[in-house]
């Protein structure tokens, strides 16, 4: 989860968010590079006391500040996609999670299982360890299990978001949207609602807990 002193991403449960992270340092060393290049240009023009006209008008200049920035896009473009089509995992999924948003909490059904549904509250911060993070219920999931999120709301729009496994997408009325995940660790997984969803919208967090298939099918039991 984020902390107060945390300047960069959360630690990463997924292969996605591996994935995504990798990409943004890939992104941030080319723009480093660019920005450093234009910066030391511009300093030499200004510290120089005469101009080369043919930095001003030539047209092999014009070719060149034409060509290289198409061929940092190109760079960029394919690991861009590479990630995107990742994202869309088309790997089957082992379990189906549906989760709905209301005006302000979450609603989960465990599909491939009979009467395996509940609501999660936030918990009162008198309660919570981690304000405005808790919930009454958690959302048990299995570790080294692909896992299909189908989401809807009830009212308005809301956002089902948990950075530490990549995901953020809408629930959407009279829609179902769909992510796929895999969480490769043990842990909890905190996120909330990112659509502004009304006055209550920082109060519908998400708390996912990640344990061992063994763990995950004894909880089950307990909830039939």
């Amino acid at each position: 989860m984020a902390t107060w002193s945390m300047l960069s991403f959360q630690d990463t449960a997924s292969p996605v968010m591996t994935q995504l992270m990798m990409f943004y340092d890939f992104v941030m060393i080319v723009v480093i590079m660019i920005m450093t290049v234009v910066g030391l240009i511009m300093m030499f023009m200004v510290s120089y006391k005469f101009t080369n006209k043919y930095m001003l008008q030539e047209q092999w200049v014009e070719t060149i500040w034409t060509i290289l920035p198409m061929l940092v896009m190109f760079v960029i473009v394919l690991p861009a996609f590479r990630t995107l089509y990742l994202l869309d995992d088309p790997f089957m999924s082992s379990l189906t999670l549906k989760t709905t948003g209301h005006q302000w909490y979450w609603s989960y059904e465990y599909s491939d299982f009979p009467n395996v549904e509940f609501d999660s509250y936030m918990v009162p911060k008198e309660l919570s360890l981690n304000r405005l993070l808790d919930v009454d219920n958690n959302t048990i999931l299995p570790v080294y299990t692909q896992v299909r999120v189908i989401l809807s709301s009830t009212d308005v729009i809301h956002a089902w978001t948990v950075p530490a496994l990549g995901i953020k997408s809408d629930a959407v009325p009279g829609r179902l949207n769909q992510v796929l995940f895999f969480i490769d660790r043990l842990g909890n997984y905190y996120g909330q609602c990112s659509e502004i969803c009304g006055a209550n919208h920082s109060f519908m967090p998400i708390k996912i807990e990640s344990t061992f298939m063994k763990n995950f099918l004894s909880w089950l039991s307990h909830m039939f």
